[in-house]
């Protein structure tokens, strides 16, 4: 595990990758017999295939049956009838109404009015309402009275056996046969089941009304004009509850015991040769539940597949295969990533279970794969996209199909990414992966001969997430960057943009210097290239690596016209200002946020040697002078972009003072500078080899010999044809 991190070993890194680890193994025995976790037993058998061995239970044990306790979770939920309530102050509205209507015709019977006139005193107070032949039979009959005490008896026993306001209530879901009716009284509640057949509604209430009146000792005159004179006054005052009707449900289920089977030791659960039913798995899996939790053997063998998986990280991850060592913030980033993936799975395993769907058609795999592909680099990432379905597969949440599917969409995530330069290739990475997924589901399914049914639905699911995926990088991808502070291709070439606020204050204050850096980043990023290099990194450094000197351009003989101001200065003083915009670089890269790539860059592009002009006329001066006085404070550079700044940077600067460039003159005189580099021990940190040397002085020469070339002394030949000279 040490290898994963620069030495000395950090703690907080290892305790972080400890943690993740506990984390997602007492998750994984969670897991352990989850009617989704899969095993090797479970792969063996599918409904609809045929046996190709026996499977004999090897223990009695009693098990739940989900599927015969959900049809009797149904059917007892069928017959909890709708809840309504009874309304006393609907009630006594309805009966204050009629109360009304009865004071109204005893006024007009008292005045003695007549019958044209009694029709227009109920019309103006009831428009509309009371029919015409009924309001005669109320004026004529001598036992008007007794009918208005007939009629509010019968309304009643109408009211208190309730008019039932049934609205939306969607009957179907309920008891069919009956309805429940509480009733809150003074003293208690009571509750009464009424058969469905005996509700009255507004729709069928005037032929209870009849039924009410004929079952009575009423005239039947009355009983004729009954309905037409209560109507008006037919209130529904029973109303749907739902909550009540929930809280009746909840009790059902409440009560509700689960069907419990049985298998005995020594019973065939299923029979070689014969087809694997839907039945035979349901008890297969309750086997195979019992026997992961009384197995010890299991659980170790989880632990050693964990560890296995965790190691194979670390060895894929490790500075022998990645090229470097992983520092801490990428230790954390990766650590986090493993465990979320893993946690991820564990979760949507136990609540998707899709038939012909794998599991991993619902994880973002390509999203767990193309970050550290973008922010560390492929070769991390390909590690992560093997490692990570392992893991998958040995905690039981992928079966072989959705491991397939996670490996290839992984591995083809870190070939999108391969190259993206812009962030819109992203999207079009996605748009790959999409296709890439859809493709393997479609394989998959025809080796599942899955019906052409389910086609459609796992090839849209596995092209959505390949999409998603690639849109989540991009949303992710700034926060990341900013969170890690790396060296993203992306936020190098959004670095690299010379029409920056500093470079473009560079070119203001300090425009030798300008011109300076942007020389040293074609001769950076040229050699880089050549040697297998970052370029980009290269080329950005290289264009930070002075803007130290911006707070004292004056100061550096490339910002000089006529003026050196050093002629005023003691020897140690020029090296005090000329070592410090080193500092001074560091400094402003850290206010700018600049990666640390970059400002390793600025710190090391001089590494620690010693500034030989100033020393050498101190020692002119006085006779004990200190190296280390003039020295800058740097290291030596330890990467190969920090080295091959370095180097451009020397051989820039040296090359001003040149006379007269020749061919010849650049090549010794380039190959004279990196030799010198390499004798004072600037160079032995950096694993560039005498290979790499000898490459980067190639380009060197080569790109100086194009900014060279109108002065450069041909040979006497090549003067003597002078088309071919520029």
């Amino acid at each position: 595990m040490s290898s994963l991190w620069p030495k000395p070993i950090r703690f907080w890194p290892a305790l972080t990758i400890v943690a993740s680890f506990l984390v997602l193994f007492l998750l994984s025995l969670s897991n352990i017999g989850s009617p989704t976790a899969s095993s090797p037993v479970l792969r063996e058998f599918e409904v609809g295939k045929v046996a190709t061995r026996d499977l004999i239970a090897d223990k009695t044990i009693s098990y739940i049956d989900e599927e015969a306790t959900q049809l009797r979770k149904k059917a007892e939920e069928r017959l909890v009838p709708a809840v309504f309530r009874y309304s006393n102050e609907a009630t006594k509205d309805a009966l204050t109404s009629f109360g009304r209507f009865k004071s109204l015709v005893r006024s007009l019977f008292t005045n003695r009015v007549s019958a044209e006139a009694f029709k227009l005193g109920i019309q103006a107070e009831y428009p509309g309402v009371f029919p015409q032949n009924v309001l005669d039979i109320l004026y004529r009959s001598p036992s008007r009275e007794r009918f208005l005490e007939y009629a509010e008896s019968v309304l009643k026993i109408l009211l208190d056996e309730g008019i039932f306001s049934v609205g939306k209530v969607n009957f179907d879901i309920y008891n069919p046969d009956q309805v429940e009716v509480i009733r809150k009284g003074s003293l208690r509640t009571e509750r009464e089941r009424i058969p469905v057949s005996r509700m009255v509604t507004v729709t069928n209430v005037k032929d209870r009304i009849t039924e009410i009146a004929s079952s009575g000792s009423y005239p039947s005159q009355f009983i004729t004009i009954a309905p037409s004179v209560l109507n008006p006054f037919v209130t529904e005052n029973v109303f749907f509850s739902q909550e009540d009707t929930n809280l009746r449900l909840d009790e059902t289920k409440a009560r509700l015991e689960p069907v419990v089977r049985q298998i005995e030791r020594g019973e065939r659960i299923i029979k070689k040769g014969t087809i694997v039913s839907k039945d035979d798995m349901v008890r297969l899996k309750a086997l195979n539940q019992m026997n992961d939790k009384a197995n010890p053997q299991y659980v170790i063998g989880l632990l050693g597949i964990l560890l296995f998986s965790l190691g194979f990280i670390i060895f894929l991850d490790s500075p022998a295969l990645i090229g470097r060592p992983l520092d801490s913030k990428e230790i954390y980033f990766l650590t986090a990533l493993g465990g979320l993936y893993g946690i991820v799975t564990i979760i949507l395993s136990r609540m998707l279970d899709f038939e012909y769907l794998p599991l991993s058609v619902f994880i973002p795999t390509a999203l767990f794969i193309m970050l550290p592909a973008v922010i560390i680099g492929s070769r991390t990432a390909t590690g992560f996209a093997i490692a990570m379905p392992i893991m998958a597969l040995a905690i039981g949440v992928y079966d072989d199909r959705a491991f397939l599917f996670a490996l290839a969409a992984g591995i083809g995530s870190v070939y999108s990414i391969r190259g993206a330069e812009r962030r819109i290739d992203l999207i079009k990475a996605g748009l790959f992966v999409a296709v890439l997924q859809a493709l393997i589901a479609f394989v998959l399914l025809l080796f599942e001969q899955a019906p052409l049914s389910v086609l459609p639905m796992v090839l849209f699911w596995s092209a959505f997430n390949g999409l998603i995926c690639g849109m989540l990088v991009l949303g992710f991808l700034p926060l990341l960057e900013q969170a890690l502070n790396t060296t993203t291709t992306f936020r190098l070439m959004e670095l690299a943009d010379l029409n920056s606020p500093v470079l473009k204050r560079l070119l203001t204050v300090a425009p030798g210097t300008y011109s300076h850096s942007v020389t040293v980043a074609n001769l950076a990023e040229s050699a880089c290239r050549d040697i297998g290099a970052n370029a980009l990194l290269a080329r950005v450094g290289a264009y930070y690596h002075d803007i130290g000197k911006m707070d004292q351009p004056d100061y550096f003989i490339e910002n000089q016209a006529a003026y050196n101001k050093h002629d005023e200065l003691a020897p140690l003083m020029s090296a005090t200002i000329i070592r410090s915009h080193v500092k001074l670089g560091i400094e402003k890269a850290r206010l700018l946020g600049l990666p640390q790539a970059v400002i390793d860059i600025i710190s090391e592009h001089h590494g620690n040697s010693v500034i030989a002009w100033f020393y050498n006329e101190a020692l002119k001066q006085e006779d004990q002078v200190r190296a280390d006085d003039f020295s800058y404070p740097g290291n030596p550079p330890r990467s190969k972009e920090a080295a091959v700044v370095m180097l451009a940077d020397t051989v820039e600067a040296a090359m001003r003072t040149l006379k007269k460039p020749t061919l010849a003159k650049i090549e010794k005189f380039v190959h004279e500078l990196i030799i010198g580099k390499f004798e004072q021990g600037q160079l032995n940190q950096s694993e560039l080899t005498f290979r790499d040397l000898e490459l980067i002085k190639n380009a060197f020469i080569r790109v100086l010999a194009g900014h060279y070339h109108s002065r450069i002394e041909y040979p006497k030949m090549m003067r003597e044809v002078p088309f071919e000279q520029d």
